[in-house]
């Protein structure tokens, strides 16, 4: 009986075995084609585009320093502060300058007090001529008619004579005084502009970008206290190779963009430097930039030149899939997908520029379906 149990589940097992493997030997159903649209690779004309960069810089800017040496009493500024033309920035210890104004124009009124005296010394002196000559003429008279002596004559002639020195004498006198006058107004002149040169003023309108004194510090001329940069007036200073001047003309238009700025900047070419630096092989190309409120020197920018037109391979920047540094693009090739690794250079809109990797004509998948693997099969839809 054990016997007949055995080999009644003998045969069972047989038998599950043989149908297991024939079901394993039994070909999968093929995948479903996944149904895409193509584009084609081409040619499309492009504006040549050169692309420099370079840092913003103010069109004007300064730095203040004083004209004297002097003791700094007050810094009115901070960087970043806004100024006008005139505003006082500055101001030096200017003690011993207004000592010397009132100095000088004690001189001047001490020399105007003594006006009047000169000028009454004048006017007695004119009397005097005038009596001398009254008297001359007189004895000329009397000598004619031989009613005086020689001698007599010859005092009022003297007399005559002294008058008119004496008179002479007064008047440079009183233009000694007007010399003086003139000189010592000339020296007060002189002490209100070195006094004047005490209060450090804007000569422009713009803001403080750096300070570099402090109250207490001794201002020397020459020696930088503030700068100021006048605002809303900024240009981007472009390194431009050498082989590429000769594109570039003044008065050329040209796209910026600034870190920071989240736009492209219509400007123009206002001066080309006319010196080619000898370790860069590179020339400054200064580019002016319209007033916007984000800009302001020391930004980073990039200037674009159109240098006329080409017409590189490209396809939709949509049908690039990149992984890490690696970009690639889907082709169809008789019926299957297959991924082609390509190399991508510009961009211009939502199409990207084919180094290598494509020819012109051929065929590849867009828009890429999320599913679509290296392989597998696809049915193209008009």
């Amino acid at each position: 009986m054990n016997s007949r149990y055995l080999l009644c589940i003998l045969t069972l097992l047989s038998a599950g075995c043989g149908e297991s493997k024939h079901d394993a030997a039994k070909p999968a159903a093929p995948a479903a084609a996944i149904g895409v649209t193509l584009t084609t690779a081409a040619e499309q004309a492009w504006p040549a585009v050169y692309e420099a960069t370079g840092t913003v810089r103010a069109r004007n800017s300064a730095v203040i320093a004083a004209r004297m040496m002097g003791l700094v009493r007050e810094v009115r500024v901070r960087e970043g502060d806004r100024v006008r033309e005139g505003d006082v920035l500055v101001t030096l210890d200017s003690r011993d300058l207004d000592v010397s104004v009132g100095r000088a124009t004690a001189a001047l009124d001490e020399i105007h007090s003594a006006i009047p005296e000169a000028e009454s010394g004048v006017a007695a002196a004119q009397a005097q001529l005038d009596l001398a000559q009254s008297t001359f003429r007189r004895m000329e008279d009397l000598l004619a008619k031989r009613s005086i002596s020689s001698q007599e004559f010859d005092e009022a002639t003297a007399r005559l004579k002294a008058a008119q020195a004496q008179l002479a004498m007064a008047r440079a006198r009183r233009a000694q005084l007007d010399s003086q006058a003139a000189r010592v107004r000339q020296d007060v002149r002189a002490s209100e502009v070195t006094r004047s040169y005490a209060e450090i003023m804007a000569p422009f309108s713009g803001i403080v970008t750096a300070k570099s004194a402090e109250p207490g510090a001794m201002a020397a001329p020459g020696t930088p206290l503030l700068t100021l940069e006048r605002e809303g007036s900024y240009r981007l200073e472009a390194a431009v190779e050498e082989s590429r001047l000769a594109s570039i003309r003044v008065g050329q238009a040209v796209n910026v963009t600034l870190d920071g700025v989240d736009r492209t900047i219509d400007s123009r070419v206002s001066e080309i430097v006319p010196v080619v630096d000898a370790a860069s092989r590179s020339c400054i190309v200064k580019i002016d930039i319209p007033a916007l409120p984000a800009v302001r020197s020391g930004l980073f920018g990039r200037a674009a030149f159109t240098l006329g037109q080409r017409s590189p391979l490209t396809v939709p920047a949509a049908a690039v899939r990149e992984n890490g540094q690696l970009q690639s693009v889907f082709v169809a090739e008789q019926g299957v997908a297959r991924r082609r690794l390509i190399t991508v250079g510009e961009k211009s809109g939502d199409s990207v520029e084919v180094l290598s990797g494509l020819a012109s004509g051929e065929k590849l998948v867009f828009p890429v379906p999320p599913n679509l693997t290296d392989g597998a099969a696809i049915e193209v839809h008009p």
